[in-house]
């Protein structure tokens, strides 16, 4: 996989290269990585790259002769590659879109800046347009830094795990299971039993219940958008009945059990 990225701030990519998943991709030759100075491509001794919007208004909008003059570079680098704009306007990024991007031959990803680019290389140089949240961001270099780690880690061979990008959260539409280390007791709080007992199919139950658990308190409409396995519906319907318990019991103590059924006039 071959990243491009496209900014007028390339050196906040070298200390990103340098550390982390990314880092050993690159170690691997799993992926390879590059910045073009979008500057280089601009015109005048200033390498102005922004200037007035046509019909007025506020801010400054990126020209498109240096953007062009940088995406053309890139595809020459790397002519398979999917052209992506990073910007606000885009469709929403995810998990599905990450794992759609990570089977592309290559990235090239144009940050945009200032009150954004010029429409002409929307509709003639872009692929595709993506945004990373429904929030203002200065410019589009974190963004692109945010789709290169989720993307990375899902090329083959970048984990260690041979199945620890499947088991992430959200690569199932639902988040994932609880996590417990050394010590088996930390401050009155221990370990789950389930986990210390050997037993490889409850400890997987029980992840899955811990999984569901999660994304029904944190993000219900993860479950609400993807069809259920038998056991998740089988685990679902048992929590109905144990609530249904609950509530029945509940009952047999009046209107207001904390008061001992005993209502004020």
């Amino acid at each position: 996989m071959n990243f491009i990225v496209l900014t007028i701030f390339p050196e906040m990519f070298k200390p990103f290269w340098e550390h982390g998943i990314v880092s050993r991709a690159i170690n691997q030759d799993k992926i390879s990585v590059s910045a073009i100075d979008i500057r280089d491509f601009a015109q005048g001794k200033h390498r102005t790259t922004d200037d007035r919007p046509y019909g007025g208004g506020c801010g400054m909008i990126m020209k498109p002769e240096p953007l062009a003059g940088a995406i053309r570079a890139a595809e020459k680098k790397a002519p398979l590659s999917k052209r992506i704009l990073l910007t606000p306007q885009g469709r929403p990024f995810d998990q599905r879109v990450a794992e759609e991007l990570a089977s592309s031959d290559g990235l090239i990803l144009v940050c945009g800046r200032y009150e954004g680019v010029d429409e002409r290389i929307c509709h003639d140089f872009i692929d595709d347009e993506i945004s990373i949240g429904d929030y203002i961001l200065t410019g589009g270099e974190l963004a692109a830094m945010v789709i290169v780690d989720a993307v990375t880690r899902l090329i083959p061979g970048v984990l260690g795990g041979k199945d620890s990008a499947e088991k992430d959260s959200f690569s199932d539409s639902v988040l994932e299971h609880a996590h417990y280390t050394r010590p088996r007791v930390f401050e009155d709080d221990e370990v789950p039993g389930v986990l210390l007992s050997g037993n490889h199919k409850e400890i997987e139950r029980w992840r899955l219940e811990t999984s569901l658990i999660r994304t029904f308190l944190k993000r219900r409409d993860l479950l609400e958008n993807r069809p259920l396995s038998s056991q998740e519906i089988e685990i679902l319907k048992k929590w109905c009945l144990d609530i249904e318990k609950i509530i029945h019991d509940q009952s047999l103590y009046g209107p207001d059990p904390l008061s001992g059924g005993q209502q004020e006039g």
